[in-house]
């Protein structure tokens, strides 16, 4: 069968290529085309647009870039129709991905959407369009289905996968690590400033502040793949800090502690054991829009999953260099490090097992049939 795939920024890029090593597998005709990143484009298929093109952050971003983003939808479904795929499949990237539905729903193509949108955070009114655009919903998050149901929507939970694709993960030898990246033998902060410029600006010039008062540690950049060197090492400026470049799950893996610009990433970290402080800071503008639509009492996943506070959120004015050294200072602590490594084994449990991309390939393929 024909496969169209539309992901966006690294996570889904990571999702995506897992996806699609799953239909391959059970697919032995599979035939991919794909929006993605470098991960998918090693598991195979067609590359059509890599989503360092359309990184855009936040509300005020993406209304300067509407015509770069339109002109790329445009695109999108010109190449939909000469694919002619068997079904279309959307990862999360949901400002870009429900507005390719609507239009593929009118064109009768068949439209699963593997990773939801949100819409439990905001704009709950959005799941009636899901509802009329997307043929099959996969969720990766526990409360999702039961969200979902509210509205009369069923969804198949599958899982989570970056539990498939952390456990997949060979160990690495630390004193390696550390001299092919020249780090002393002090325990490792980890710095997650996030993937796209417009945070890391705003991040990690706050994060690298702290690096004097915690001179017995070893700070680490975590380096985005979208981003060149030359960028990071403006906002680095003459200090000593070592930055590994697109390899987090290395970092993470000998990490003692780390610092989380939201998304992702912190539940990445969670799933890697590693005490954190969860970070954030958009634009004024951004923020004071997203306070009036965003209805959760926190904005780290592993916070929302655990439905409590289970890591510290330090967001817009929040996020200083006093609270952040204050925060970073207790995670650091013995006895506040075993009650966040307890609440980390939780949950894992309330994620489910193994198996999220095979659960979501044999899904799709067993409705196609």
């Amino acid at each position: 069968m024909k496969y169209y795939i539309i992901a966006g920024e690294a996570s889904g890029d990571l999702h995506g290529s897992n996806l699609m090593k799953a239909l391959m597998k059970e697919d032995g005709e599979a035939e991919i085309r794909f929006w993605g990143g470098d991960l998918m484009n090693e598991a195979g298929g067609t590359l059509v647009k890599h989503y360092k093109e359309r990184a855009f952050m936040g509300f005020v971003e993406v209304f300067m870039n509407i015509r770069k983003i339109l002109g790329m939808m445009s695109f999108c479904k010109k190449d939909i129709i000469d694919f002619e795929p068997d079904v279309i499949i959307f990862i999360d990237n949901s400002g870009f991905n429900l507005r390719i539905a609507s239009w593929a729903k009118t064109l009768a193509y068949k439209t699963h959407y593997y990773i939801s949108p949100q819409v439990w955070a905001s704009r709950a009114n959005r799941v009636e369009k899901i509802k009329k655009v997307v043929d099959h919903m996969y969720v990766i998050l526990p409360f999702e289905k039961d969200f979902y149901k509210k509205y009369d929507y069923d969804v198949t939970f599958v899982g989570h996968p970056l539990i498939d694709a952390i456990s997949d993960i060979k160990q690495i030898d630390e004193t390696i690590f550390r001299e092919k990246h020249n780090l002393s033998k002090k325990p490792i902060i980890a710095l997650l400033p996030g993937s796209r410029k417009q945070e890391i600006s705003k991040m990690l010039s706050i994060m690298l502040s702290l690096v004097d008062d915690f001179q017995q540690y070893e700070f680490v950049i975590a380096g985005a793949p979208s981003q060149s060197l030359d960028f990071y090492k403006k906002i680095i400026g003459s200090k000593n800090i070592a930055l590994v470049d697109n390899k987090t799950y290395d970092l993470l893996s000998v990490s003692y502690a780390a610092l989380v610009t939201s998304g992702t990433a912190t539940l990445e970290t969670a799933l890697f054991k590693v005490p954190q402080v969860v970070c954030y800071k958009g634009s004024i503008i951004s923020y004071q829009i997203a306070k009036r639509i965003i209805t959760l009492r926190f904005i780290s996943l592993v916070n929302l999953i655990m439905d409590k506070e289970v890591v510290k959120e330090l967001i817009q004015k929040d996020f200083t260099k006093k609270n952040l050294t204050k925060e970073l200072a207790m995670i650091l602590d013995d006895n506040h490090r075993s009650k966040i490594f307890e609440n980390y084994y939780q949950l894992e449990q309330k994620l489910g097992g193994k198996g999220a991309s095979k659960n979501t390939a044999t899904s799709i393929i067993s409705k196609l049939n």
